[in-house]
């Protein structure tokens, strides 16, 4: 049953009372025979079920944690282009030294 909040026109004095949707008001109060109103305020909401929350409506992402098999393959190459630059580079400053030492 809902409760709810009353106030007197006469002396401010808020009272509750739990009542059911189809009894009558309160419109006397007992303190000093003043008129009652009920008083409206925020209610707190709360969202039950599916489809309310931000994850709900996202799929299912891919785990982040590679496979060993594809680590694997790629520290190799990684390790052969690293040897492979600095031999062309050898082999271009030797070039260039002989160049320049027989136009001299």
């Amino acid at each position: 049953m809902p409760t709810y909040e009353y106030e007197c026109q006469s002396c401010h004095r808020r009272v509750e009372a739990v009542q059911r949707f189809t009894d009558p008001a309160l419109t006397l109060c007992a303190h000093c025979g003043g008129e009652l109103r009920k008083v409206f305020s925020a209610v707190g909401v709360v969202f039950k079920g599916s489809g309310f929350y931000k994850n709900d409506s996202r799929k299912a992402e891919k785990p982040s944690t590679p496979t060993p098999t594809a680590t694997t393959p790629a520290s190799s190459p990684s390790t052969e282009t690293s040897s492979t630059p600095a031999a062309t580079t050898a082999s271009a400053t030797s070039t260039t030294s002989s160049a320049t030492t027989s136009s001299d």
